[in-house]
């Protein structure tokens, strides 16, 4: 009895000493990489544990391998729009593009390349917003308040107002696609030189003893301009096929990011901060078309898995190595992911729609993710890449429902059956395909999505 009754001290002693600990260890520092156009399959690190040829035969990236192995990848991430600027918009602030309204890229009337339809389109696609609002609060914002340093480098694009109005301290400005030189073709220089920044700013901070919030988000590239030489010359000898052949300056591109990242991981090393600093590597939408997303269905600008399905690797304090994770995720979980890990007071807003990832990443048995709706909505009401008219997509569970707004006809997917979206089942599953469909009309309703209009014919003279 004595024994028993000691070892509840001890146990109790331990717990206060536990509670003690964390209540005086310092707050973790937080990374974002963001990819831009890197699909599901563009690394060489396959994002699924069931399917290890699901990446790419050509690129190779040694230091993403790493990050996945020090981590946990997860197999079932997806952006949060087709398109940059919505998922970008999204990562601020945890909330849809269809509930911000933006839902496309606003960079001039370019025909289907600023979501303008064609002459002859029955519709005509919804207005969007192009500059993220004031009024919404951001990850930034949030972690400024508790104490932390924050920075943005690289591209911004969701408006001209400077990141330093939406809580990002040190920038390279409100920049877009042509980065802060304004050229076509901002990479290489960029990709170095945003993480060049990124590098002084974390040695700043752990010298200050700050904890901080460092975003890197890298530039578009698909030709040999955007890569460094001798990374281009690498890749074209080892393409053999035409395919690869077709996909050398996308995965040379990929190869410049990945040697980023491995100055990043060098850094928080000789640093000493990796052990308190969480890092997340993801991407604002699939690549450019279907071979380079295979096995998954189209790309870029669609809301096939192709467009919408991407990397989400996560390594810090108390995620276990190796590790895989199938539990649904999207853009706008990361902002309540990161609050939660920071330990954040005081509610967050109320319009959130992501929900915490904190549990599923410390491997939790159960873990669950809450959040205010159980389905996750993609609404892009505009003409874009492809041969895809204005859609939208609902995912609950392994169903992805897709709604054209051209004819009003749905598709039904099993993704856990059907991860190319080859087998429509709404013919045979009727029910459950109008039932989805009403789910998302509500959603849409409720956000009060913008939504296109039928394009009337021009009245007679």
């Amino acid at each position: 009895m004595k024994r028993l009754r000691w070892m509840r001290v001890v146990g109790s002693l331990a717990l206060l000493l536990v509670a003690l600990v964390a209540e005086s260890a310092e707050p973790p520092n937080f990374i974002v990489i963001l990819g831009e156009a890197q699909g599901w399959t563009s690394a060489s690190v396959s994002m699924d544990d069931t399917l290890p040829d699901a990446k790419s035969p050509l690129a190779h990236t040694p230091n993403l391998e790493k990050l996945a192995a020090g981590g946990m990848r997860f197999a079932n991430f997806h952006a949060a729009a087709p398109r940059c600027t919505p998922t970008r918009a999204a990562l601020f602030t945890g909330r849809s593009p269809a509930a911000l309204h933006m839902t496309f890229v606003g960079e001039g009337n370019r025909g289907r390349e600023s979501g303008y339809a064609p002459a002859a389109s029955p519709l005509v696609p919804a207005e969007f917003v192009s500059e993220l609002p004031a009024a919404e609060t951001t990850l930034g914002e949030l972690l400024q308040s508790a104490g932390y340093a924050t920075a943005h480098f690289g591209k911004w694009h969701v408006g001209r107002v400077s990141p330093a109005q939406h809580g990002f301290a040190e920038s390279d400005g409100a920049t877009n696609n042509d980065g802060p030189d304004h050229v076509e073709n901002p990479n290489p220089k960029q990709a170095f030189g945003l993480t060049e920044r990124g590098l002084e700013f974390m040695a700043r901070q752990a010298k200050a003893g700050k904890p901080f919030y460092l975003q890197l988000s890298h530039y578009p590239g698909r030709g040999g301009p955007d890569a460094r030489p001798a990374t281009y010359e690498a890749v074209r000898q080892r393409a053999t096929s035409e395919r690869d052949r077709r996909l050398v300056g996308a995965a040379a591109v990929t190869e410049d990011m990945d040697a980023t990242i491995g100055l990043v991981l060098a850094q928080l090393a000789d640093l000493h901060l990796a052990g308190r600093t969480y890092l997340f590597y993801t991407s604002d939408h699939g690549a450019i078309g279907r071979s380079a997303n295979s096995p998954l269905a189209s790309g870029k600008g669609t809301v096939w898995e192709g467009g919408l399905r991407v990397p989400l690797i996560a390594r810090g304090p108390g995620i276990p190595a190796g590790a895989c994770t199938h539990v649904a995720a999207s853009t706008v979980d990361l902002l309540p992911t990161i609050a939660a890990l920071a330990g954040l007071a005081g509610p967050l807003p109320a319009a959130l729609e992501g929900g915490s990832l904190a549990a599923v990443l410390t491997a939790a048995p159960g873990a669950k993710v809450r959040r205010p709706r159980d389905e996750f909505v993609v609404h892009v009401p505009h003409y874009d890449k492809g041969d895809q008219a204005p859609a939208a997509a609902l995912f609950l569970g392994n169903l992805k429902l897709i709604r054209s707004f051209e004819t009003g006809a749905v598709q039904l997917f099993d993704l856990a059956l059907d991860l190319g979206e080859r087998r429509d089942l709404a013919p045979s599953r009727p029910r459950e395909a109008a039932d989805l469909d009403q789910q998302l009309s509500d959603y849409l309703a409720t956000v009060k999505a913008r939504l296109p209009t039928r394009n009337l014919p021009a009245p007679p003279n």
